[in-house]
């Protein structure tokens, strides 16, 4: 089957997510994923290869695999992800809750953050609330520039905006800056989260480019602080 590797990377890193293989132990043989997945030693190395690059496994020469501690509201800071990618590490029980979308004229400011020109040019304003568990505890605020996405139904944004510019209008989303903040909530971030008890909200600012370095989507993911490890996964080579 062609890519097999693949579907048995998915299967261990939901084995792993699930608690299934539990951290710093280790994963089943070569051998033994041979048999369990009825399939070559090089697709288990592939897969086992793959697993070590995204930080699941940590493979250890003599030895084996060993499982990594992956706990299931990590959010990768040097990935460049959508909420609806991230949604199998977050739990069954997640939904987004489209709570603004219209187009505007841009600020001053966003003039500023989005290279904005033209005086024709209009942002798109997106608020998404995404709950887990039922606790409301993400409030995603993206501008787009009206130039790049013409066209933007809350059907998408409840679904995937990334989705919809990769998949239907085909553009290719390249790379992002982003800054991580601690701020005070805001009255809208109280109104929009279950923040009682809660004093300050972490702030994940992207600025987000195409293929061709244009800079086409503001977003400031305003996160719940007890809910989430904000982390990275380096990989030491040698030159």
């Amino acid at each position: 089957m062609r890519n097999k590797y693949i579907q048995i990377y998915k299967d261990i890193v939901d084995d792993i997510t699930k608690a299934t293989y539990q951290p710093q132990t280790l994963l089943p043989s070569e051998h033994e994923l041979m048999d369990k997945y009825g399939t070559s030693r090089e697709t288990i190395r592939k897969a086992l290869t793959l697993l070590a690059q995204n930080g699941f496994i940590q493979k250890v020469q003599g030895k084996g695999s060993i499982v990594l501690d992956t706990p299931r509201f990590d959010f990768p800071i040097s990935g460049l992800v959508s909420f609806k990618e991230l949604a199998n590490q977050l739990g069954e029980n997640h939904k987004t809750i489209v709570e603004k979308l219209e187009l505007l004229p841009p600020t001053e400011d966003m003039k500023g953050i989005l290279q904005i020109d033209s005086s024709e040019e209009m942002v798109w304003e997106v608020q998404r609330v995404r709950e887990i568990d039922d606790e409301k505890i993400i409030l995603d605020k993206d501008y787009i520039k009206s130039s790049k996405v013409e066209k933007l139904s809350r059907e998408v944004c409840a679904s995937s905006i990334y989705e919809y510019i990769e998949g239907e209008l085909g553009l290719t989303i390249s790379f992002a800056k982003k800054e991580i903040t601690v701020e005070e909530p805001t009255k809208e971030d109280r109104n929009l989260l279950d923040l009682e008890g809660f004093s300050n909200v972490v702030v994940v600012k992207n600025y987000v480019y195409l293929e061709d370095a244009s800079i086409f989507q503001y977003t400031e993911s305003r996160h719940r602080p007890d809910k989430f490890r904000f982390v990275d996964f380096a990989r030491r080579t040698k030159n």
